[in-house]
């Protein structure tokens, strides 16, 4: 469950389980005035276990742990490589924050800058992220690079 994950992973680690729960650190300033570094899970709310399929019972039996990921009746598998793209980048305490999934094609608004508010289409071209803005009464367009940074998801027909 959330807010549970470094408890669920020790737990895990102690039953003999290989798990992974990548973390990030952000300064926080508490009101009496301190600073204290504190580590967050990179993706809140789940931790990545390498287990047999016939060991789930004893993962899913762990104090914390909800269920597993499925898709289309069967659990989900995350390729090694992407799992293996986190570790260097956790590793080396990058300053890294969780982002929202972005698709080519998707609806997204504008969140900073001063096109602020405009939806458009996400385009990527090589390792540049476009937002396809159109004006459909001209039938026209016009792309505009943009930090990804800066693009949200749509999450209602607003735009």
């Amino acid at each position: 469950s959330s807010r549970h994950e470094k408890k669920v992973a020790q737990q895990l680690l102690q039953k003999g389980v290989t798990c992974f729960l990548p973390l990030r650190e952000s300064e926080r300033r508490w009101r009496n005035g301190k600073r204290a570094v504190v580590q967050f899970p990179l993706f809140s709310g789940y931790v990545f276990v390498n287990i047999p399929l016939c060991e789930s019972l004893n993962v899913l039996n762990t104090s914390g742990v909800v269920r597993f990921v499925w898709f289309g009746g069967s659990p989900v598998f995350i390729p090694d490589e992407q799992i293996s793209a986190l570790t260097p980048l956790v590793e080396s305490r990058v300053n890294c924050e969780p982002h929202p999934y972005l698709r080519a094609g998707e609806r997204v608004a504008i969140k900073a800058g001063p096109l602020r508010g405009v939806c458009g289409i996400l385009v990527r071209h090589r390792d540049k992220c476009k937002v396809v803005l159109s004006i459909d009464l001209l039938q026209r367009s016009v792309a505009v690079e943009v930090d990804a940074d800066c693009v949200e998801p749509v999450l209602c027909n607003m735009c």
